[in-house]
């Protein structure tokens, strides 16, 4: 941190005061699994929504998840609470004013259209309530946001017709908000060849491809998701380290994993943050990024997960400053905003005493 008098850097900067002057770039973070709290029991008591718990104490313990088919289950249940256009452009605006508040500058947010028509939520409904909060965000705090539109893939149902509805709702109300095709949902009893198709139509029509895989089974589900999905990032990729053939491919070709260290540990992907592997990842030469994932939910924000990266894995701040302005690099900006970033991360190396980021592609 610079001397406001002298301009020289000071060994004082604590670790948040290191971590509140990184530029951010969040590329892994779900909507709905956003929602604060308060908010969820604003909309349940709104609409009359009475299998949720009814005060803020109640609500935390029901988030203690079990299992990873625990959280499934009860992030099914809170998206419950949207039903108008207006909940939607709250649900979006308060999760990019959070970001933003956290000096995240750009943010690639995945929400899950199919769930809510699924539900007889009218679709020109869901996509004009969150475009509506991302463009109030830009306009309050200058943040940037774009979508990734998120296939929920669920055991024993209709998978691929779950996933060619996801994409006719992308391409039909998106617009110039919606970038990528991502898939998430639980893993096991999900194949991911079964979407090859519907992720080659995605590509084919300018979207990138960004699916979940490897956190809940192993690598061959990352394999899966490069081989039919087109992964152009790798969404968690935990189980990445178990083959060193995989760990090849992916350094050679650069492909990116989305880590959520806290998600991890609180699906039991992971089981402390002692054995997480982030450090290895980093120390192989992976391509990472650090994600908040369903914060409120994991009891955590993009904040947090950075002086978990520094406090609880470990890493240098060198390290840590590196994985931020990867980020920029990792996201689907384009390049005019690509550079306006970096610029701001080669202002911010010399204040909080690190040195500026490599260049892209080096």
């Amino acid at each position: 941190m610079s001397d406001p008098v002298t301009g020289q850097v000071t060994d004082e900067v604590t670790d948040e005061q290191f971590v509140d002057g990184l530029p951010k770039v969040e590329l892994h973070v779900h909507l709905e699994g956003s929602m604060l709290p308060a908010t969820l029991l604003r909309l349940a008591r709104r609409h009359g929504v009475d299998h949720l718990p009814t005060d803020l104490d109640t609500l935390r313990a029901y988030y203690e998840f079990r299992d990873f088919d625990h959280f499934i289950e009860v992030y099914l249940a809170a998206v419950q609470v949207l039903r108008d256009e207006e909940d939607f452009r709250l649900l979006a605006r308060e999760t990019a004013l959070g970001l933003a508040a956290q000096r995240v500058r750009y943010a690639e947010i995945t929400f899950t259209p199919f769930l809510h028509v699924q539900r007889g939520i009218d679709p020109a409904v869901v996509f004009a309530g969150v475009e509506a909060g991302r463009l109030d965000a830009e306009r309050e705090a200058g943040i940037q946001v774009r979508w990734i539109t998120d296939i929920p893939g669920l055991p024993g149902t209709d998978n691929v017709t779950s996933g060619e509805r996801t994409l006719e709702l992308a391409l039909a109300h998106g617009g110039d908000g919606v970038i990528a095709l991502g898939l998430g949902g639980p893993e096991i009893g999900v194949p991911r060849p079964q979407f090859g198709p519907v992720f080659t139509a995605a590509r084919d029509a300018g979207l990138h491809c960004v699916p979940h895989a490897g956190e809940t089974t192993g690598p061959r589900t990352i394999w899966d998701s490069l081989e039919y999905l087109h992964a152009e990032r790798i969404g968690h990729g935990t189980s990445a380290l178990g083959d060193p053939a995989l760990v090849e491919h992916l350094r050679r070709h650069r492909i990116p994993l989305e880590v959520s260290p806290t998600s991890n540990l609180c699906t039991g992907a992971v089981a402390s943050y002692g054995v997480h592997p982030l450090p290895e990842m980093i120390a192989q030469g992976l391509q990472v990024s650090l994600n908040s994932d369903d914060p409120p939910m994991f009891n955590t924000t993009l904040r947090a997960e950075y002086l978990h990266a520094l406090r609880s894995l470990g890493l240098s701040r060198q390290q840590v400053f590196d994985v931020a302005a990867a980020a920029v690099e990792h996201s689907f900006l384009p390049a005019d905003g690509k550079e306006r970033l970096r610029a701001e991360f080669t202002a911010a190396a010399a204040d909080l005493g690190v040195r500026p980021a490599a260049p892209a592609g080096s």
